[in-house]
């Protein structure tokens, strides 16, 4: 893709280059269709993503960020309750003494440095389709994974998980979306800091340098490891797509993140909830 924006930038326009993008990216969704629809381990996560269907009907869960907020964060208190926590949350699984009730990465880069500790995970946990090679080059899924079919593009709000679902620029829209379709009425979001030390151009992959300032903890990406910087001005977008499906469908999502920077939903003091 690099090489087909050099080759653009001299030639269209950028509202030119900008229709072709999307037309390419489109093309791209449509070929992914009928592995993400056909394929035996696709098949059996939709079969389970179909009884996973409003399997919370009126519920709370929380969504856990990874952000160092975290840190000010009685998160012990949510045993017992519904969570969702993302990519490397297991690292602090021994501090809260419990694990979430599902688990969500979508990201490759995430996915691909972290695939080991993933399999080793026995807790229900959702994988990008399009990661699949990553998590699983030999062998099959084990019983707790669950794929879906996730893309980079195409802005929506996905009510029923077993289909096409925009990533919006952050793995907390994913889990937002999960939330909805399986029936919960109210989502609790922590850790959700919304704010990042370093700087550079969105979604660009850098290599970190040292102790990771920017998460619960300084291991989460540590020395050597590779990620994309944060595209917080798309994950606003996504954010506000996600307030409006749960505001018309009657439900609602909550912020009670400690001094978090996010001001998408309505805030809550995190120990008022209790």
């Amino acid at each position: 893709m690099e090489t087909i924006k050099n080759q653009l930038s001299g030639l269209l326009s950028p509202e030119a280059q900008r229709r072709v993008r999307s037309l390419w990216y489109l093309g791209k969704r449509v070929s992914e269709w009928p592995s993400a629809l056909l394929h035996p381990w696709r098949r059996k996560s939709i079969r389970r993503l179909g009884d996973l269907a409003n399997a919370h009907q009126g519920k709370r869960c929380f969504i856990i960020g990874n952000g160092p907020s975290l840190k000010e964060t009685d998160v012990s208190k949510l045993k017992g309750e519904y969570t969702f926590g993302m990519n490397r949350v297991y690292l602090a699984f021994d501090e809260w003494g419990f694990k979430p009730s599902y688990l969500v990465s979508v990201n490759d880069l995430v996915i691909e440095q972290c695939a080991g500790d993933f399999r080793e995970l026995t807790l229900p946990k959702f994988f990008s389709w399009r990661a699949k090679h990553l998590l699983y080059p030999e062998g099959t899924p084990d019983d707790n994974t669950h794929f879906l079919f996730t893309t980079y593009t195409g802005p929506t709000f996905a009510r029923d998980a077993r289909g096409r679902m925009w990533e919006g620029a952050t793995v907390t829209y994913v889990c937002l979306q999960l939330a909805f379709h399986m029936g919960f009425h109210k989502v609790i979001l922590i850790g959700v800091d919304h704010s990042f030390s370093t700087d550079g151009e969105p979604n660009t992959t850098v290599v970190s340098r040292g102790a990771d300032s920017n998460h619960f903890s300084e291991e989460y990406f540590g020395k050597g490891f590779r990620w994309q910087l944060p595209d917080l001005e798309t994950s606003e977008i996504s954010y506000k797509m996600a307030r409006n499906e749960y505001e018309k469908a009657g439900r609602e999502i909550v912020d009670a993140t400690i001094g978090g920077k996010l001001e998408v939903f309505p805030k809550v003091e995190y120990a008022s909830l209790f």
